[in-house]
């Protein structure tokens, strides 16, 4: 063995010796998280992974960023075999992937293309950070000095790399060995190099070793960066959600007489995935560039938040592992408050905007509402005007302070069966506290209940036996109150057999379809957008034809889109209309904005910044439409009162799908 394999030996056993290190007391730091099943479903998972991890979808949604991060990502993938080929060489020096015949010459094809797409993709990424400067990558100079040096080090990496494949060309007279195909290497060799000797066996020594280095360095250099993601990503997205991008919600366990702890005060209440998120974020700031809460200048960023987990899981959990009790001036602090204080969590209107771009699955909701039931269920500590709400809720079955008894009077004259009349039907139509008591939303009921009878579906309603979905309660925070509505619907629905059910508002269209399940209720549930649709191709709906011309935008529900991927059939049934003009506005369809009213913020006053429903109402107005197109109550109300901030309630309308093709039907 020569004194290259020698001394290239020792250098590998210390690097990789160290960076198992790192990594073992990384990955330790999950086991003080809650138990959390994510081993399900190993196929669906290692789709996810394909396509999320391998095909950067999510990456790519932003078409400039993505395809940088698209090519450095797959430039670093196909150079595991540059790589591995020069460490196989720092045991053995004669070694060489020239067997593979014409795989190799493939292999050594797109390694040369990519060292020049991959260094160009650096370069640009350089520029955007530090002078065009974008926006949500302008974080703290930790974070720049992070970015700095590891897109310094991939540089480093692609150019010895060319450098080491320019000085061997050199060194066989400037012709590749064997099946190699490198034209951009071979083309530049002449330029750096005057042929066999002259110094080219010491450059390729150079060029070799200082791209080893580089490789060690930068690997065991990632574990302290915020490109710790390198490692974590990849796992972090295979255990992700497999349930509507984390539509669901995890019960908490209220029957658990042994439980200290309701939600989550500190990082050994989250689970160990909600750790390992916080492991492998990015701090790339999609997330935080499209949150309505921080566009609208309230102090919640989901990216601060997971970063918040993060720093707060590095500085308690090796203290924890350790059981070190004495360091109590970091034992006595807790993530909520110390870290991330109440403001932020009660500005998340849960629209789920940053788990859907996040690029490595964050769950930042689910976080969030844990933080928020540590706040109601351990210390009582909410705004103020939920006292009402959480009373109402508990005496009258609604967040209005309405009798419940009169939840069926909006279907007086309507001929329309409750379930305890008669309960042979096809449809259970769930009407929701809005539609039931809301004075504007009411007529949506109504006109839903009309289309259902045109189309001559068989259908019922609970009427006093319904009660709240217990959806504003839950992303409140309140999984006591959540629990006891749910179970309570769930038996109802259970005893009556219902198999089918029809909603009328987004929140319940969730609610029942993707939680009620973890409490024994299993039913099929549509949204009455999804239903009308459904019944005007079929033909059971007819509609007129030369209806008056209207120009109308829709906006689309967050718990429809985002939650339950229904963004077609709302547009469908808007193009079936003769004589209407849809038009989008900028943010649409997974892009869409949030209308404010999420996550129990519907009943909450927004005094900081800016409001989030004027945002969107500004956006409507620019569409030039006449009618702004709903199907959620919440988004109707405020769009409605976004209208009216802008005194253009005389000159636009807000209109349920519903409201829309019952005019315009037969």
């Amino acid at each position: 063995m020569e004194i290259k394999n020698i001394v290239f030996t020792l250098v590998f056993i210390t690097a990789f010796s160290f960076l198992a290190y790192n990594l073992k007391r990384l990955f330790s730091y999950l086991s003080i998280g809650q138990p959390d099943n994510r081993f399900n479903s190993p196929g669906k998972r290692i789709a996810n992974v394909l396509k999320i991890a391998f095909g950067q979808s999510k990456l790519l949604r932003d078409p400039v960023a993505g395809t940088i991060h698209f090519l450095i990502f797959w430039g670093f993938v196909l150079f595991v075999f540059a790589v591995l080929e020069s460490i196989i060489q720092g045991f053995y020096s004669p070694f060489s992937f020239e067997f593979l015949g014409p795989i190799f010459s493939l292999i050594t094809l797109v390694q040369d293309i990519l060292i020049v797409l991959v260094a160009v993709s650096i370069i640009y990424a350089l520029l955007r950070r530090f002078v065009i400067k974008v926006d949500r990558l302008q974080g703290s100079s930790k974070e720049k000095l992070d970015a700095a040096i590891v897109l310094f080090l991939i540089l480093c990496v692609v150019v010895t790399m060319l450098g080491q494949n320019m000085a061997l060309i050199a060194m066989h007279n400037f012709h590749v060995a064997g099946s190699e195909l490198r034209p951009v290497s071979m083309f530049l060799s002449p330029l750096f190099f005057a042929g066999p000797g002259g110094g080219t066996e010491l450059a390729y020594e150079i060029f070799w070793w200082s791209h080893i280095i580089v490789i060690f360095g930068f690997m065991n250099f990632l574990p302290y960066s915020k490109h710790l993601h390198v490692f974590t990503s990849i796992p972090n997205v295979y255990f992700s959600s497999l349930d509507n991008k984390n539509a669901s919600l995890k019960p908490i366990d209220l029957e658990d007489e042994e439980a200290e702890q309701y939600g989550a005060a500190d990082i050994e209440h989250l689970s160990w995935k909600q750790l390992l998120d916080g492991l492998s974020c990015t701090e790339c700031g999609r997330c935080t560039a499209v949150c309505p809460a921080a566009i609208t200048g309230k102090p919640l960023s989901p990216r601060k938040i997971i970063e918040n987990i993060r720093e707060r899981t590095q500085e308690k959990a090796p203290l924890i592992l350790a059981g070190n009790e004495e360091n109590t001036a970091v034992l006595e602090n807790t993530l909520v408050n110390n870290y991330i204080t109440a403001d932020e969590l009660w500005s998340c209107t849960t629209c789920m905007a940053c788990v859907q771009e996040c690029p490595v699955t964050i769950e930042h909701v689910g976080s969030i509402v844990d933080m928020r039931r540590n706040l109601v269920l351990m210390e009582s500590q909410f705004p103020p005007e939920l006292n009402n709400i959480f009373k109402n809720l508990e005496n009258n079955f609604s967040p209005w302070a309405f009798n419940s008894q009169d939840r069926a009077n909006w279907a007086e004259g309507l001929d329309i069966k409750t379930m305890a009349d008669d309960s042979e039907c096809e449809y259970l139509f769930w009407v929701g506290c809005a539609g039931s008591f809301d004075a504007r939303y009411q007529k949506v009921s109504i006109a839903i209940a009309k289309l259902l009878q045109k189309a001559n579906i068989s259908f019922r309603i609970l009427g006093t036996e319904e009660k709240c979905n217990g959806d504003t309660a839950r992303r409140l925070g309140n999984e006591y109150l959540a629990q006891m509505l749910i179970q309570e619907n769930v038996e109802t629905l259970n005893n009556y057999k219902v198999k089918k059910i029809i909603t009328a508002c987004p929140h319940c269209f969730n609610t029942i379809k993707n939680e009620y399940p973890d409490f024994g209720g299993k039913f099929e549930v549509q949204h009455h957008s999804e239903v009308i649709n459904n019944l005007i191709s079929d033909g059971r709906l007819k509609l007129k034809e030369d209806t008056e011309k209207h120009k109308v935008t829709y906006h689309d529900s967050c718990y429809l889109g985002r939650y339950n991927n229904v963004y077609d059939e709302p547009r469908k049934s808007i193009n079936k209309i003769d004589g209407i003009e849809l038009v989008e506005m900028k943010r649409n369809k997974d892009k869409g904005f949030c209308c404010g009213a999420g996550g129990g913020r519907m009943f909450l006053e927004e005094t900081l910044g800016t409001r989030i429903n004027e945002e969107r109402t500004k956006e409507a107005l620019e569409t030039e439409a006449d009618t702004i197109a709903s199907a959620c109550p919440f988004c109707m109300t405020m769009m409605e009162d976004g209208l009216k901030a802008f005194n253009e309630n005389d000159n636009v309308v807000v209109k349920d799908i519903a409201e829309i093709v019952l005019e315009n039907s037969i």
